[in-house]
């Protein structure tokens, strides 16, 4: 019934019990990141507004232990110690066939799983043989294999040609046996006769009828006369048309020699993966360096920045600083008192260097008016954005012709492509928190002179965008980045790499994940230990043990010192005693600023042993002391290594979070379900991951009115229902006695047709303008002339005599088409609408669902992408529609597995 897709879709059971266990309970943080992008910030950092809400607040005071994964955010089915999941307690798969190893090291046991008996292979039983994946269609042959197999018939097709073998030519089938026989090439004439063929096929699909038959008429009365002056003007635009041809074959011959290029490192023999071990990672390696942003353009004479009510004549250098604060007047740190001070200190420091040319004397923030240089600069933002298509485009081409020799690089004699090659442009830093003491918020200009290069011996040395020399030139072979300097804010080092999904970094990231698939070895062993230390009599080990516990449980970084002029974020083995609050009889309440200042709060139930263990670590102690005054992330670190080798509490973070992300995917996935019940099942399981590493963040400033469109959007369905229903009701009356057709639409009242009609209306019209004015822009480039304004108004008086009509059927229960469709056609398109109905509104409680939690970190960081890749392939999801095109290209060697794959 149509009253039942009406009504708002609850949440899953699952999603219903997190909600209810876990409310926010502490006040918001300020999503508040730097004032211009960084091309050079860590790549893989949570999202400028991941900013910490309150964390899971539990109602039980069941303990956590360290077999429950989910933190009690939702009561798993099932012990994980003592699992009789099949998938589970089998090992996994095998490298697929030989031709594919792995560039990782084996790691010894690696596919078991720590909690389960060995049993057989790949999560069914059963061992795939490589006849198996042989006699697979190629439909079914992964991604990686199909690119093979064509770019190795694209290139045999392009030897033939060097080799000029002439071959008959058929449906685009190069020839992939060798013993076809050789047939003579057609004779031109032939050829010819094809090309005028094609020729009337594309005229034909572009011209107006009327054309075409007035074209045809002419060839009939004289196209084979080759020496009239039409002829030789049909062939002349034959011949551009050719060479047209021509051109976007050598496109395509140039995009197949590219694709024939991609290197296949995850199919390599006996090599090992990348490592920060000292060991080689590249033999030659020659890159352009880094692009350095465009030295400073004083504004116009016109535009000034005023003191006292009077403009003020800066110099480039001080004027530049002023318009850093200029551009974000309206920003919320431009209303902190913290940030206007910090910002107002640095600025006198380069006033005194570069005095205003005019004399005037600045000493009191509180007289500068820097809205003239604002308002300019939105009008130049105004101007940018009223650009033309031609004109974006050309600006685009431009630079990307500037950028180009920087976005690649020569790695072991192959081109593979750089990440970040930017330098940030200077500007103002603005911390996560509104308020946050930096005493210097100034990111200044970084120049050659700071930059130290790394490329291989031998090779041409880069030369700079702008004046300067490089700081140091040096072929370490030992390190995978191209470049790197320390910015002035917090003296950190910044790096530039090779990008996402370049060789060494993929390899990388593949080590990674199967460094945390070994753990799975031996973390019942490491469980075991820890839980036992809990009581141990040494202070240094007891302490030790409980860290362990929260890094396990709680899934903690490990945490590192920090310099002072760096912001107050902890980890684990940093947590002070007021970030921890004990609550009888066994809750403890963490509260502080974890990894780029998100804020953690969670209130958990922990182990009777594990409360007493805190309240001793306290005694004794004031609020600013270190609760683990004997552990650190290198004596905590070095003790993991003698369970495994590499092993780290890094390693178990990214180990929790995919066995959770794995279990999740398998309890709950809706076997029989839409791709849209399965979207919002696979959401929910990486949102159960982001909760529990802490990926938290603010709701959106956008959020309402997302939600607001969509609202729109789904009543636009519905009224499109109404009216295929009521067209049904037109045809034959007796549909209005159908159960199905004959419920009304529940939130389509007399005033919402009204309002969406009119929204409709309005819609029409200016997309009829948008195209009007775009059609015009293209003639203009083109050199023609532009459509008269007549066709505009024609166009909008259509639009509103059709709103008329429909303003006619209003209350009439019965509609007309402006093409009639049978009654077949009707019902057709209402069960369609009736699908689409329900996969929306799944999005929307998906969309509310998620709007707290930051999920793109644990998806590019802590989840292996090869669980995704599987589970997609399991249950026939299109990956595209949960990984982005970058994401596609950063794991191309996760989208080979097979679909029983298990992490």
């Amino acid at each position: 019934m149509l009253s039942d897709d009406d009504t708002p879709l609850a949440s899953q059971p699952d999603r219903t019990a997190l909600n209810s266990k876990h409310s926010r309970s502490a006040p918001n943080g300020n999503g508040n990141g730097r004032v211009h992008d960084s091309a050079n910030r860590t790549p893989m950092s949570e999202d400028d507004d991941d900013v910490p809400l309150s964390q899971t607040t539990h109602a039980k005071s069941e303990p956590l232990t360290p077999d429950v994964r989910l933190l009690k955010r939702k009561k798993p089915t099932h012990d994980v110690s003592s699992s009789s999941d099949d998938d589970d307690n089998r090992p996994l798969a095998s490298s697929p066939p030989k031709h594919r190893k792995s560039a990782a090291v084996h790691m010894l046991n690696g596919s078991q799983a720590t909690t389960s008996s060995a049993n057989t292979v790949n999560g069914n039983g059963k061992r795939k043989s490589a006849q198996s994946n042989a006699d697979r269609g190629s439909n079914d042959a992964p991604l990686g294999s199909q690119i093979a197999s064509t770019s190795k018939a694209k290139a045999k097709a392009k030897a033939t040609k060097k080799r000029k073998v002439k071959k008959e030519e058929s449906d685009g089938d190069l020839g992939s046996e060798d013993d076809k026989p050789i047939v003579k090439k057609p004779p031109p004439k032939k050829k010819r006769k094809a090309v005028e063929e094609s020729d009337d096929e594309k005229e034909s699909a572009t011209k107006p009828a009327a054309n075409r038959a007035s074209k045809k008429v002419k060839e009939e009365d004289g196209g084979t006369n080759a020496g009239t002056p039409q002829s030789k003007k049909r062939g002349k635009a034959r011949k551009e048309e050719e060479e047209e041809g021509n051109q976007g074959r050598s496109k395509s011959k140039k995009e197949e020699e590219e694709e024939e290029e991609v290197y296949k490192w995850w199919e390599r023999n006996g090599e090992q993966e990348v490592t920060g071990d000292g060991t080689q990672k590249w033999t030659t390696l020659e890159h352009s360096g880094v692009i350095f942003p465009p030295p400073y353009e004083p504004l116009p004479s016109n535009v000034k920045m005023k003191y006292n009510g009077k403009p003020v004549d800066l110099p480039p250098a001080a004027e530049e600083v002023a318009g850093f604060f200029g551009a974000m007047l309206e920003t919320e740190q431009a209303k902190d008192e913290t940030f206007n001070k910090n910002f107002f200190g640095d600025w006198l420091k380069v006033l005194k260097k570069h005095p205003p040319r005019d004399g005037t004397k600045i000493a009191d923030f509180e007289r500068c008016d820097f809205r003239p240089m604002w308002e300019y600069f939105e009008d130049e933002k105004a101007k940018k954005k009223a650009l033309s298509t031609v004109e974006k485009k050309e600006l685009k081409k431009k630079k990307d012709e500037t950028e180009a020799k920087f976005t690649t690089c020569l790695l072991d004699g192959r081109k593979e492509k750089v990440g970040n090659f930017k330098v940030e442009p200077p500007g103002l830093f603005r911390g996560r928190e509104p308020g946050f003491d930096l005493p210097v918020p100034m990111q200044l200009r970084v120049r050659p002179e700071d930059i130290t290069i790394n490329i291989g011996e031998n090779v041409p040395v880069p030369v700079p965008n702008v004046t300067g020399k490089w700081k140091t030139i040096i072929h370490d072979n030992t390190v995978t980045w191209l470049a790197t300097w320390v910015e002035n804010i917090n003296q950190n080092h910044k790096y530039v790499f090779l990008a996402p999904g370049s060789s060494l970094k993929g390899q990388s990231d593949m080590s990674k994940f199967e460094k945390a698939r070994e753990l799975k070895d031996h973390v019942e062993r490491v469980r075991q230990d820890y839980m036992a230390d809990l009581k141990n009599k040494v202070m240094g080990l007891r302490q030790r043990a409980t860290a362990m516990y929260f890094i396990d449980v709680l899934a903690l970084r490990a945490g590192n010192e920090k310099g002072e002029d760096e912001a107050d974020t902890v980890g684990c083995c940093s947590l002070r005693c007021e970030h921890v609050t004990l609550e009888p009889p066994n809750f403890v309440a963490f509260d502080f600023l974890g990894k780029d200042s998100i804020r953690y709060y969670n209130r958990v139930t922990v182990l009777p042993q594990v409360f007493k263990n805190i309240r001793l670590f306290k005694e004794g102690k004031n609020d600013e002391d270190d609760l683990f005054d004997r552990v650190n992330p290198s004596s905590l670190n070095k003790h993991l290594q003698s369970y495994m080798k590499g092993l780290s509490a890094k390693v178990f973070r990214t180990y929790n979070a995919s066995t959770t992300f794995q279990r999740q995917l398998d309890e709950g996935t809706p076997e029989k379900g839409t791709i849209q019940e399965k979207l919002n099942h696979y959401n929910h399981a990486n949102r159960m991951v982001a909760i529990l590493c802490n990926h938290q963040r603010a709701v959106p400033k956008t959020h309402e009115q997302s939600m607001s469109k969509m609202k729109d959007k789904l009543r636009g369905f519905k009224y499109e229902r109404m009216k295929l229903r009521h067209g049904l009701f037109n045809i034959d009356p007796k549909y209005k006695k159908q159960k199905k057709y004959a419920d009304d639409e529940s939130d389509l009242d007399d005033d919402a047709i009204i309002e969406h009609e009119d929204a409709m209306k309005t819609m029409q019209i200016e997309k009829a303008e948008k195209k009007f004015s775009k059609d015009g822009e293209k003639l203009e480039a083109d050199g023609e002339k532009p459509q008269d304004k007549s066709v505009l108004k024609d166009k909008i008086k259509e639009i509103e005599e059709e709103f008329k009509r429909l303003k006619k059927e209003r209350g009439t229960g019965k509609a007309t088409f402006k093409r009639e469709r049978p009654a077949e056609k009707l019902e057709e398109a209402i069960e369609k609408l009736n699908e689409k109905i329900k996969a929306f509104k799944l999005q929307m409680v998906d969309r509310e669902a998620g709007k707290e939690v930051a999920l793109g970190t644990s998806k590019i960081n802590y989840l292996d992408p090869r669980i995704t890749a599987a589970w997609c392939k399991k249950h026939g999801v299109p990956i595209e529609k949960i990984f982005s095109k970058a994401l596609l290209t950063k794991f191309p060697w996760a989208m080979e597995v097979e679909d029983e794959w298990k992490f």
